[in-house]
């Protein structure tokens, strides 16, 4: 069977009890129509890039799914019906992937990830770092 990502955003007056049942919902008819839900990721309260129906927040669910295309379809139509879904997308996949997505892996520390600035206080910069000469000379 194919692979699928299904990322939804649903309503930020709805509370995490009610996501968790909305992700049930979707869950069931995929596995009614003869799929299954892989992994179930709850990615938080996060802000928008703008206002959907009012919306500036949307809680983010992510889905990793193994089933048949016309159970894919059953569960985005019956998203898009449902009221408290303000957005979904689903696509096509070659494998499903193992362990936390990417967007709940841990980043490194700023600090870590940069060295010193060319120019700045570390001593780099267009004389390299050498004491400046008395012009006067």
């Amino acid at each position: 069977m194919p692979y699928y990502e299904h990322i939804f955003i649903a309503r930020q007056d709805v509370s995490t009890a009610q996501v968790e049942s909305l992700t049930g919902e979707l869950t069931k008819i995929v596995e009614d129509l003869g799929g299954r839900v892989a992994k179930n990721e709850y990615w938080g309260l996060r802000p928008l890039a703008y206002k959907v129906r009012k919306n500036r927040k949307g809680h983010y669910v992510l889905l990793n799914i193994d089933a048949p295309y016309p159970a894919v379809a059953e569960m985005e139509r019956q998203a898009g019906l449902n009221e408290d879904i303000l957005r979904f997308m689903t696509i096509r996949v070659d494998e499903l992937e193992e362990g936390p997505s990417i967007f709940l892996r841990s980043k490194p520390e700023r600090s870590d990830r940069r060295g010193g600035r060319p120019g700045g206080r570390d001593g780099g910069g267009r004389d390299g770092g050498r004491e400046q000469r008395d012009r006067r000379d």
